[in-house]
């Protein structure tokens, strides 16, 4: 896995990052350290019943199968990079993220590029859900809506 700095473009300031000033960047981190391959330290910031819904695909109940479901997505490329094109917290425990991963893929000289969108609900500094989509503007609605009913 290329070792790239994690980039972010664009960072969005809603009113109630004061009452939770580290999700943003405890977000960022858990993205280097996704660039840099090292698994246990992306692990850490998840919770124990921590769940990573791929929607249309399937669910991954807990750290072992989101790990599991990680390498194996980004292992599936050669000199992957991750970069955060967006980043908001929505307040309620929620943030919002679209990013790119681009890569090779293994075995292969195709590049391949996918653009996703997630949302994050943090319970204190762990993540206990994540929800992602390959459509960036339905991402987006539903960390707005998911903030909206938590806020």
């Amino acid at each position: 896995m290329a070792g790239s700095p994690l980039s972010c473009g664009i960072l969005a300031v809603m009113s109630d990052e004061l009452a939770t000033p580290d999700l943003l960047e405890r977000t960022r981190r858990s993205f280097a350290a996704a660039n840099r391959g090292d698994w246990d330290e992306v692990m850490s910031f998840f919770a124990p019943e921590a769940v990573w819904e791929v929607l249309g695909l399937q669910a991954f109940d807990g750290p072992d199968a989101i790990r599991g479901f990680l390498e194996d997505w980004v292992g599936t490329f050669e000199d992957a990079d991750i970069e955060v094109e967006e980043l908001q917290n929505l307040g309620g425990g929620v943030t919002f993220v679209i990013a790119t991963l681009d890569g090779r893929l293994a075995g292969s000289t195709a590049q391949m590029r996918v653009r996703f969108g997630a949302t994050y609900r943090w319970a204190g500094e762990a993540i206990v859900q994540i929800a992602s989509y390959t459509s960036v503007d339905e991402a987006r609605t539903a960390a707005e809506r998911l903030a909206g009913n938590r806020g």
